[in-house]
């Protein structure tokens, strides 16, 4: 498996859907929170999920996730799945993405790039042990990140 990019700016500039679930059942996020590397000796990526999010009770239930790369002609459609919610609405429909089977998860159609990733661990991330400045700008009253990282199993190329 090759995948070369900045990893500086692919997620906090550029932005990525993180998905789960199936095609007939599934909901996904847009993510600028994340890191790629290595761990355990494997391939990883690095999510984050508030458990107030629709997509969190996916993450908790799914063995594969994905995480997918889009050019900027979707900027839009990532704003949409990043601001409504899949309990109130059909993102998918209303961002204009088709919903594709990705190994053993979800991903879209328009993608470029999509690491399908075997969930390998998870844990909240502690308030107590993160600065106040970065709670005070980040958190204010709302909940605080589970952190999920997951092996890159495959990755598919438009």
């Amino acid at each position: 498996m090759d995948f070369t990019v900045d990893i500086f700016s692919k997620l906090d500039k550029e932005w990525a859907l993180l998905a789960a679930g199936s095609p007939e059942d599934h909901n996904a996020m847009t993510v600028s929170w994340g890191g790629m590397g290595t761990l355990w000796g494997k391939p990883v990526v690095t999510v984050y999920v508030r458990p107030n999010r629709h997509t969190y009770g996916y993450m908790e239930r799914e063995e594969y996730f994905t995480l997918s790369f889009y050019p900027e002609q979707y900027r839009k459609a990532l704003s949409v799945m990043g601001s409504k919610s899949g309990r109130d609405c059909d993102k998918d429909a209303e961002a204009g993405l088709t919903a594709v089977k990705a190994g053993e998860s979800i991903g879209y159609k328009e993608a470029e790039v999509t690491l399908v990733c075997r969930k390998l661990y998870h844990s909240d991330l502690e308030a107590d042990k993160i600065p106040q400045e970065i709670i005070d700008y980040c958190y204010g009253s709302d909940p605080i990140h589970r952190m999920y990282i997951g092996e890159v199993v495959d990755i598919i190329r438009r």
